[in-house]
């Protein structure tokens, strides 16, 4: 038996349930220095205005545990990405673009005006990726980012969306 389809599925992306944040926590420390554990996560998705969205494969036998996930913050009719993160092993498969769309679609959908992120202006998949879903830079941060590949500086980034 063959399961060529089950590697070909975009992933699905919802809505983070609770038993998902010891996972998203992992993914969290495999992608940055400044770890959050799933307590952190917890005391974050319990704040209001706050979303936590995973992607998840497709397929019903594969596993449950989320590829990525994405944290948004609302606050009246503005919000940001507070992070981002794709596991290591599943970079490059489209995921944090898909993780993306889903959370402008959700922001979409609840009126919002505007999406802001911060990115290391050394980061460029991370650009490359903002960009094409037509963010464009607002502000710069110096030194914000000390464990930043370049000189630490942050891109503020926004999307219009309305």
């Amino acid at each position: 038996m063959s399961f060529w389809w089950f590697w070909t599925q975009p992933p699905v992306v919802e809505e983070a349930l609770d038993e998902d944040l010891p996972k998203i926590a992992d993914i969290h420390a495999g992608s940055f220095k400044n770890k959050w554990n799933a307590e952190d996560l917890a005391r974050m998705k319990a704040q209001e205005g706050t979303t936590i969205l995973v992607a998840r494969r497709a397929s019903p036998y594969g596993t449950r545990a989320p590829l990525g996930f994405l944290i948004l913050r609302k606050v009246a009719d503005e919000a940001e990405v507070i992070t981002i993160a794709v596991h290591p092993r599943q970079r490059g498969r489209g995921i944090g673009k898909k993780l993306m769309e889903a959370g402008l679609f959700r922001l979409y959908g609840e009126r919002c005006s505007h999406l802001f992120l911060e990115v290391d202006a050394a980061n460029e998949a991370a650009l490359l990726l903002y960009r094409g879903l037509g963010f464009r830079e607002v502000g710069q941060r110096k030194g914000y980012y000390s464990a930043g590949e370049g000189d630490g500086t942050a891109l503020v980034m926004r999307i219009d969306l309305r």
